[in-house]
């Protein structure tokens, strides 16, 4: 299978910043066990202007655009550190990719990027892609890696995409608002009544929501990619997808 793996700040850092060692550690290991299973697999990593933050010893995320960025240039190299420490263990070997919509919008630039894409999977090499925030505005920004990730999936032609967030679905509710809360397990179609129960903000470090992993969701339906949200507190939860067992919320593509 080629399954792209999306993993949010909640999953990778604490509040602070600073990054989650002990659920990182765990993470890399599971996924380097699934890509040694003869699985592509392609990381959408966020956590740049978090780890950031958690390095500069700032207050909190930065509201101006200069600092930042200057938090995803700082973060960003500690990211990549970690990675390719973490999976050199397991003997693979790990590509930084970062892009911006422009990357993704100009059709000759998007094929270079698929042909990049394609050579390193061949290769054997484990992609991660994040949003080159350092360089990103608001004219030229995707805005949330929900929504590159489901881009990405598209792009590569993937069979799976696997949103890790830090609730275990869609919920008929907001369960932190609503004890009744029913979990989704599987979505055929996102209409109306499926965006409207699709809310929630992402983490105070983060960009997303789940709003947005609904619409990210939209994009890999129309496409006839499966998408599935799963908590990432447990990487173990990647073995479950892998098998086809229930959890999460799977979202189906047509086929």
């Amino acid at each position: 299978m080629r399954i792209v793996i999306k993993i949010g700040t909640s999953t990778l850092t604490h509040a602070s910043g600073r990054l989650n060692l002990r659920l990182f550690g765990e993470l890399c290991r599971v996924i380097s066990d699934i890509k040694g299973d003869d699985n592509q697999v392609i990381i959408v990593s966020s956590g740049a202007i978090a780890m950031g933050v958690g390095k500069l010893s700032l207050s909190g995320k930065p509201e101006d655009i200069p600092t930042k960025q200057a938090a995803a240039a700082v973060g960003q190299c500690e990211l990549m550190y970690n990675y390719d420490k973490f999976f050199g263990e397991y003997d693979h070997t790990v590509a930084q990719i970062l892009i911006t919509a422009e990357d993704i919008d100009d059709e000759k630039r998007r094929k270079h990027f698929s042909d990049t894409m394609e050579r390193l999977l061949e290769m054997g090499v484990l992609p991660i892609i994040n949003e080159n925030d350092t360089v990103a505005t608001d004219e030229m920004t995707v805005g949330d890696n929900d929504t590159l990730s489901a881009v990405i999936a598209v792009n590569v032609k993937a069979d799976l995409l696997v949103l890790l967030s830090d609730i275990d679905g869609l919920f008929s509710a907001d369960p932190h608002k609503d004890g009744a809360a029913k979990l989704i397990p599987v979505v055929e179609k996102v209409d109306g009544e499926v965006m409207k129960i699709a809310g929630g903000a992402g983490s105070a470090l983060g960009t997303g929501g789940m709003h947005t992993k609904v619409c990210a969701a939209k994009t890999c339906m129309q496409n006839g990619v499966d998408m599935i949200i799963v908590n990432g507190s447990r990487p173990e939860v990647l073995y479950d997808v892998m098998d086809g067992k229930p959890c999460g919320t799977l979202f189906k593509g047509k086929k």
